[in-house]
């Protein structure tokens, strides 16, 4: 089925443990990873981290927008991380970083910013565990989507399936309600939501809401709905 990762860069910092509560269900809990270098905005590191993954069943999906990530990302598999996610743009040796985070257990995963071509990395694509797409520029929460990466979802996956890679492709940024069927459509089959989660009454029931979308979307596109675990 498809997953989504609620980011709790929308939710609330001063109650992390209640918040990752609130989120029953989820097949991962996103945590964005911002040094005000790499972007321009500020959040937590390996200690929130830390104190996360022992607060909560949900694996930990870190995004790091930080610079030197060759240097950092395995300080997050040991804080707790099941998924680390580095920037194409800011890493020195990408298939080395992401062979270092396998061995160290947890899902190597690659990001790339919305003006970065998936085309210039096709031959790295096979050292990864998943693929992020972003529909936004990274660095704040609360933006617009960006549909014009929807034809880049598409070459993603066409590219994966070029190269029979069972791997999943992540979108970020803008996912709601009114766009997450797009982007299934498109071949996303992990979904990062943030406001469209945390904005809601309920966003247990968020989660189940655009989890079911995504899956009927995949299916009329032809698609199984499934990211292969």
């Amino acid at each position: 089925m498809a997953q989504i990762s609620p980011s709790i860069l929308s939710a609330d910092f001063a109650r992390l443990a209640d918040e990752a509560d609130a989120v029953t269900g989820a097949d991962w809990l996103h945590v964005d990873v911002m040094d005000s270098h790499f972007v321009p905005n500020l959040t937590l590191g390996t200690p929130v981290v830390e104190a996360l993954s022992k607060a909560t069943d949900i694996p930990l999906d870190c995004h790091l927008m930080i610079e030197e990530p060759d240097r950092w990302a395995p300080q997050y598999v040991d804080a707790g991380a099941r998924s680390v996610t580095f920037h194409a743009e800011a890493a020195a040796a990408p298939v080395r970083l992401a062979r270092e985070i396998k061995a160290l257990g947890a899902r190597a995963s690659m990001a790339l910013k919305p003006a970065t071509p998936v085309e210039l990395y096709e031959d790295l694509l096979p050292e990864l565990d998943m693929l992020l797409v972003m529909t936004v520029e990274p660095g704040f929460g609360g933006q617009a989507f960006l549909d014009i990466m929807l034809p880049k979802i598409r070459r993603a996956r066409q590219l994966m399936d070029k190269h029979g890679l069972e791997m999943w492709l992540q979108v970020d940024g803008g996912v709601s309600a009114s766009t997450i069927e797009q982007c299934a459509e498109a071949g996303a089959d992990v979904f990062v939501a943030g406001s469209s989660v945390y904005g809601t009454d309920d966003p247990a029931a968020a989660v189940r809401g655009l989890r079911q979308q995504a899956e009927e979307a995949a299916r009329r596109a032809g698609g199984s709905g499934t990211a292969p675990r």
